[in-house]
């Protein structure tokens, strides 16, 4: 049996915080904040109504919730079992349709259903796993050919550390101290090649932005920082 690609102390530190994940005003209210704006980029670059989806470390189900309830199939996936029990108590609750949520690794996951999915998400976790490139080949193995994988991360460079970190973490306190590690973070020519060996085409690519008065998040061109990639497998004829 395989080591899951994960860090225990990255699943201890989410997990602790997994009560607080649909607190608007909590340590995930970025996510929050930014999820209409990751959405809306998806939806209009592949419309979900219809599309068979799985969200790739999804975490309190911020991203799977809303997708499903653009009318996609959705499957959410972490290895967090806390964060997970916090998602599908939400989608109780809020009677959200057409949602599951599974405790599977995205390698084991791609070995049991390969090439089922016309979408792949993975947002804000490839900075937390010790080997994000084979993240990156599990989310190619699953999506069918001629699908969609999207991806979002953070920079590797001073303005990052200054911003993601100093600033986001420890200035404004817009996150927990310690949720990134510098040395982790990704760069878009590193995400990119990770994409083209897996057999990905990057098609588009969008930075977030922050400005601190008046606290709003908005999509740019600028991905120094927070950034997202859209990407389609090869093959698919379409």
């Amino acid at each position: 049996m395989t080591q899951a690609n994960v860090d225990p102390a990255e699943l201890a530190k989410f997990s602790s915080l997994a009560h607080r994940w649909w607190d608007l005003e909590g340590e995930f209210a970025p996510l929050h904040q930014i999820n209409p704006l990751r959405l809306g980029w998806i939806d209009a670059l592949r419309p979900l109504s219809g599309a068979r989806v799985v969200d790739v470390g999804c975490g309190g189900g911020i991203l799977a919730d809303s997708m499903a309830r653009k009318g996609a199939n959705v499957l959410g996936i972490d290895l967090a079992e806390k964060s997970l029990k916090v998602a599908q108590l939400h989608a109780l609750e809020a009677q959200t349709p057409n949602l599951e949520y599974r405790n599977v690794a995205a390698e084991a996951l791609a070995a049991e259903s390969p090439a089922q999915f016309d979408v792949v998400t993975c947002m804000e976790m490839l900075e937390h796993v010790p080997d994000p490139e084979s993240i990156v080949r599990a989310c190619t193995a699953l999506v069918k050919p001629g699908g969609w994988v999207f991806f979002s991360t953070i920079n590797r460079n001073a303005k990052s550390f200054l911003m993601a970190i100093i600033g986001a973490e420890y200035v404004l306190n817009l996150v927990p101290r310690g949720t990134h590690e510098y040395a982790r973070l990704i760069r878009p020519n590193e995400l990119s090649r990770y994409c083209r060996d897996a057999g990905l085409d990057t098609l588009s690519s969008r930075g977030l932005g922050y400005t601190p008065i008046p606290r709003r998040y908005a999509l740019s061109a600028d991905t120094s920082v927070n950034y997202m990639l859209a990407t389609r497998r090869s093959g698919g004829g379409q």
